[in-house]
């Protein structure tokens, strides 16, 4: 995720805010991980999908593990994708895992774990309210 331009990291904070214009640009121009990230980080099933049968799974992990998922959590770790754990525990709203981001001076990074942990609470308060069941 480190690899990606800035304005493309940009981009990707925006699309995870539901911005779908963006994440729209982001799935038809190089991106569609990026798109689909956000897309299942919103809780997208096909996108989460997508992004296992499109080869990468390290982006559908960081997605379950957002959501409490230890095995996710674990697989992230075993495999050495470092900074998504990293990402992943500052969108959980822990407060070494900002500090880390803080000290390695990715800026951009902790304005997309704030936007995750917001959408993540949001559809945790969802699955709590039984008005929004279908």
């Amino acid at each position: 995720m480190l690899n990606y331009p800035i304005k493309i990291i940009i981009a990707f904070g925006e699309a995870i805010s539901g911005n779908l214009k963006i994440m729209n640009w982001l799935l038809k121009n190089g991106y569609p991980e990026l798109g689909a990230l956000a897309n299942a980080i919103q809780t997208s099933y096909t996108a989460f999908d997508w992004l296992v049968k499109n080869k990468f799974p390290q982006y559908a992990a960081f997605c379950s593990a957002i959501y409490d998922d230890e095995n996710a959590m674990t697989w992230l770790k075993n495999y050495k994708f470092n900074f998504l754990v990293t990402l992943a525990e500052a969108s959980m709203g822990e407060e070494a895992a900002y500090e880390k981001l803080k000290k390695e001076n990715y800026v951009p990074f902790i304005i997309i774990a704030r936007k995750i942990q917001y959408v993540r609470a949001q559809k945790i308060n969802d699955q709590a309210d039984y008005h929004k069941f279908r």
